[in-house]
């Protein structure tokens, strides 16, 4: 088992790291950008919706979690549903924060000096210079707060990742096999118990999921923990009708073998 995040900046090299490796190890491969179209697509939430409260600059309403959570679960359940026998690819930009409970992820991040970036936009997307680094700079600006926002930790700390290479001065392929190599070792370190708790936290995923699908749960305020099937949720919920609504949905969800509910309604819904 080894899932693999590659955490990139604007026109690294990483998609096409990713795409070496992909081919390298026989592993699926996801991007953010092909997560987020499936969300749209599966769980009824619009692209400019999704992006409103995943992307750009937090407005003051979006710095509290609420549908913010619910759409930040979807993309990790769309990504774990990528997985074939616990082994995935995944490149975006926060793609490690996303399993943090999960040891036995890799957790690379990929770099690339802004002359190398600035060639990659103004050639790909016809822009002259200054539109690039501006494009570049107000785009890492922006990610950089929302991770602050989600996780509390800096995005370019190094102390987040296992890996950090740089795309300009080793070259794609030589990343790739670095990669690859470091994957063998993460997969040797495989347990049962591992492969439980993972099991366990994408059971958890798709029962955030499924709440979110539904708009009048979607914006609930809970958590959800999973253990072999079973499933244990607590917190607020806006409306009574929200309440009511949690449990017939967590025991549709495929998987879910009981369903403790703590769930009350409150105001302050948000936690």
């Amino acid at each position: 088992m080894a899932i693999i995040t590659l955490s990139r900046g604007t026109f690294a090299g990483c998609s096409a790291v990713a795409a070496l490796l992909a081919k390298r190890l026989g592993y699926p491969s996801l991007s953010r950008e092909e997560a987020a179209a499936e969300v749209t697509r599966d769980y009824g939430i619009s692209a400019k919706e999704l992006k409103k409260y995943l992307d750009g600059k937090p407005s003051f309403l979006q710095q509290v979690p609420g549908k913010r959570l619910a759409y930040v679960k979807c993309v990790t359940a769309v990504m774990l549903s990528h997985m074939t026998d616990g082994n995935l690819i995944y490149h975006g930009h926060v793609g490690h924060l996303l399993f943090s409970d999960i040891a036995e992820v890799l957790r690379v991040r990929v770099i690339a000096d802004m002359k190398y970036r600035i060639r990659a936009l103004m050639e790909n997307e016809n822009l002259s210079r200054d539109e690039a680094i501006a494009y570049i700079e107000q785009v890492d600006t922006d990610r950089r707060r929302w991770v602050r926002l989600l996780y509390g930790v800096e995005w370019t700390d190094p102390t987040q990742y296992d890996l950090i290479l740089n795309v300009g001065s080793l070259g794609e392929e030589n990343i790739c096999e670095t990669i690859a190599y470091m994957a063998g070792q993460k997969d040797s370190q495989s347990t049962a118990e591992s492969e439980k708790r993972l099991r366990d936290f994408s059971l958890s995923c798709k029962v955030w999921a499924a709440l979110a699908k539904t708009p009048e749960t979607r914006g609930v305020g809970i958590q959800v923990s999973a253990d072999d099937g079973a499933v244990t949720i607590d917190g607020t919920a806006s409306s009574v009708k929200a309440e009511e609504m949690i449990p017939q949905i967590v025991e549709s969800v495929d998987g879910v073998s009981s369903v403790k509910c703590a769930v009350g309604v409150g105001r302050d819904w948000y936690w």
